[in-house]
């Protein structure tokens, strides 16, 4: 679906009941919104900025609130917004309006929230091969250690991958502008603020999922407040998410705590005194990098920065900025 079918898609399903009537308008001379969209309800009409998405993730939240400031009043379009979205979406007061006619608006004196219709489902394109599971674990590495000018054989070591597949992420890369060719043997990544905004989306999706081994307590309530004192092995275990976006600007009192580690599920459960509860506020993942970091309890500042980006909260929001500004601007 398009952005023009979505609207098209929107604009039916609002109107069904009747009682709101809509038209839109399209603007070319923005290039940061789609157009205008019109509703008038009984004897009123309200004059929004709207922006279209596909698809609107955690990621996108950050911008979606900057244009709510700067062009009042907004509202973002999508196919479809998942739930967690839309109820933070709501905590900022931001409208939005789904495919299906579901929206939130509260402008005006004027509230509108219609949440029954059901989602219109997404239909994926086939992923650019460079944005597979191994694809974006090999994307890491270029990012982190800009190692696109090592050999063959050394990205594959350091990223567990067999040569042969990453002939297939180069040329993924490649047809997707985020590689260019220099020389015979010398290769520059493009674009490069834009490739690890889609690894941060693709991550998420794709490869975190796989990494997950389980969501815990702690037996001890008191060490949930007390989670700095506690000794992690190192080279095995280290802070991810939340309490590194902490560790890395003391900016932000964790909720919930992310752990990725190589210890077994047994020694994870014995060493740090944890119990597997689903409602739990520990999530534990496996590492997907070789390297061991051996002089730090957290991980890489892009991993803790895609981490807190894909929470979408307001206050993981700001912390992952102040991550990306201090640790990680300079080389985007």
């Amino acid at each position: 679906m398009n952005e023009i079918e979505i609207i098209q898609y929107a604009i039916n399903n609002i109107q069904k009941g009747g009682a709101i009537h809509v038209e839109w308008k399209e603007l070319n001379d923005d290039s940061t919104i789609d157009g205008e969209l019109l509703l008038h309800l009984n004897q009123h009409t309200i004059v929004l900025y709207a922006a279209i998405k596909k698809e609107l993730r955690s990621l996108h939240l950050a911008k979606i609130e900057e244009l709510d400031v700067t062009k009042n009043p907004f509202i973002i379009v999508a196919q479809r917004i998942f739930p967690k979205i839309k109820e933070e979406l709501r905590k900022r007061n931001i409208a939005y309006l789904e495919a299906n006619g579901n929206i939130f608006l509260n402008k005006d004196a004027i509230y509108l929230y219609i949440d029954g219709n059901p989602p219109i489902e997404l239909k994926h394109k086939t992923t650019n091969r460079a944005f597979t599971k191994t694809g974006l674990k090999v994307i890491y590495q270029f990012l982190t250690k800009d190692c696109i000018n090592s050999t063959y054989r050394e990205i594959a070591e350091v990223t567990d991958t067999g040569i042969g597949t990453l002939n297939t992420i180069f040329n993924g890369l490649k047809e997707e502008g985020f590689i260019l060719q220099l020389t015979k043997n010398e290769l520059q990544i493009e674009n490069k603020k834009k490739l690890l905004d889609k690894w941060v989306l693709e991550y998420e999706k794709r490869l975190k999922p796989t990494l997950a081994i389980g969501t815990f307590r702690f037996l001890n309530k008191d060490d949930y407040y007390n989670w700095k004192d506690i000794p992690l092995k190192k080279g095995k275990t280290i802070w991810g998410g939340e309490p590194a976006g902490d560790l890395l600007t003391n900016y932000l009192r964790p909720e919930e705590l992310t752990l990725y580690t190589n210890e077994e599920r047994s020694e994870l459960m014995k060493n740090y005194r944890l119990v597997p509860d689903l409602e739990g506020n520990i999530k534990v993942f496996k590492p997907f990098w070789k390297d061991e970091q051996e002089n730090t309890n957290t991980v890489h500042p892009l991993l803790a920065y895609a981490d807190l980006m894909n929470k979408g909260d307001r206050r993981c929001t700001e912390t992952a900025q102040k991550i990306y500004d201090e640790y990680l601007q300079d080389q985007f």
